[in-house]
């Protein structure tokens, strides 16, 4: 088995991209590789030569979301084995195409609504008295796209934005920064952070490229819970999790980098319903974000997403398996999807 592995640092470099790790399990067993540039031309005769394709693609590079899973499905189409597969990544950063998948698969998700008329979202708004209630943008990620709408008034305000010029999807610089700060817990930790400026500097230039986000309006019911939620990630048979704390006076967890680890905040209705989640919508990995309503102890999707940081989630030191057990191992997602593939590929 030969293995092509995507990578053009020119268009987009990131530490957190699962090429490393790609390319040390490929290393560390043996198994033939090689680093391809999927935007070269003559790409697909390249490809030919190869039986899987994996190509960690970012919601921060508008060229990837272009053009990332057009060029993996020419390659699945021509019988490589691709990661991600279609089913995992056709509704990658599009918090709709979330919406509408997760109902039609019955998971665990708030009440949910989108309206594509201004004149449909004022009917709508006379009639609803559940505030506060959360406006979401289709694309982003680290909650700088979320925000809680607290009144009626507010929400047509909200609403005639988004049927008029729009919000930009790209991540707030100054937002990010006062988060970081706040939720760093030493001078390690900010250190640490500031190594990683680059990488936000980069996802901000890139993201910066893609219009402004118009033409509807998709909200969330607001779930009261107790200042966390969870990032449950699946890949095969295998679950772990990190606990993200919400940023102080805020509501909002995802890219605060306030991170825990304790196993008693996952509860089995979770696991269970993050697993019939990933077999439901037939994927190898995805990382769903649930938030724990305080109200009935129950864990809703409220987000997921083929890609997560995977050395985020070593930090969990194990993982559960489909029987209830926990496996005293860090689960390290890239490289078990490429063994998984590999055993797939095998069979």
């Amino acid at each position: 088995m030969k293995i092509a592995i995507h990578m053009n640092e020119k268009l987009f470099k990131h530490s957190t991209l699962w090429t490393t790790p790609w390319i040390e399990y490929c290393e560390e067993n043996g198994i033939s590789y090689e680093v391809v540039d999927c935007y070269a031309n003559g790409i697909l005769e390249k490809l030919k030569q190869f039986d899987c394709l994996l190509w960690h693609f970012s919601n921060y590079s508008y060229q990837d979301m272009l053009f990332a899973r057009t060029i993996l499905n020419a390659a699945k189409n021509m019988g490589l084995k691709t990661f991600p597969e279609a089913e995992a990544c056709w509704h990658f950063d599009d918090k709709v195409a979330e919406m509408y998948l997760l109902q039609s698969a019955n998971a665990p998700i708030p009440e949910s609504y989108v309206f594509y008329t201004i004149e449909d979202l004022k009917a709508w708004v006379a009639t609803y008295k559940e505030f506060p209630i959360v406006g979401k943008l289709r694309c982003g990620s680290g909650s700088s796209n979320v925000k809680l709408i607290r009144s009626s008034r507010d929400l047509v305000s909200y609403g005639k934005k988004m049927f008029g010029r729009g919000f930009s999807p790209a991540p707030n610089l100054l937002y990010k920064t006062k988060s970081n700060v706040k939720s760093a817990k030493n001078w390690e930790t900010i250190v640490k952070r500031f190594k990683r400026i680059p990488d936000f500097l980069e996802t901000i230039r890139k993201s910066k490229m893609a219009p402004n986000e118009r033409g509807y309006c998709y909200l969330q019911e607001f779930v009261p819970n107790d200042g966390f939620d969870l990032k449950i990630a699946v890949v095969g048979d295998k679950l772990s999790y990190i606990v993200r704390n919400t940023r102080k006076g805020d509501f909002r967890a995802s890219g605060g980098g306030d991170l825990f680890f304790d196993k008693s905040y996952v509860t089995p209705d979770i696991i269970t319903s993050a697993f019939e989640t990933s077999e439901r919508l037939g994927v190898l990995c995805m990382g769903y974000d649930y938030v724990v309503d305080k109200r009935t102890n129950t864990g809703k999707i409220v987000e997921m997403s083929y890609g997560f940081s995977h050395t985020a989630l070593m930090g969990a030191n194990g993982y559960w398996t489909r029987d209830g057990v926990w496996h005293d191992e860090p689960l390290n997602a890239p490289k078990e999807i490429l063994k998984q593939l590999i055993g797939e590929r095998k069979a």
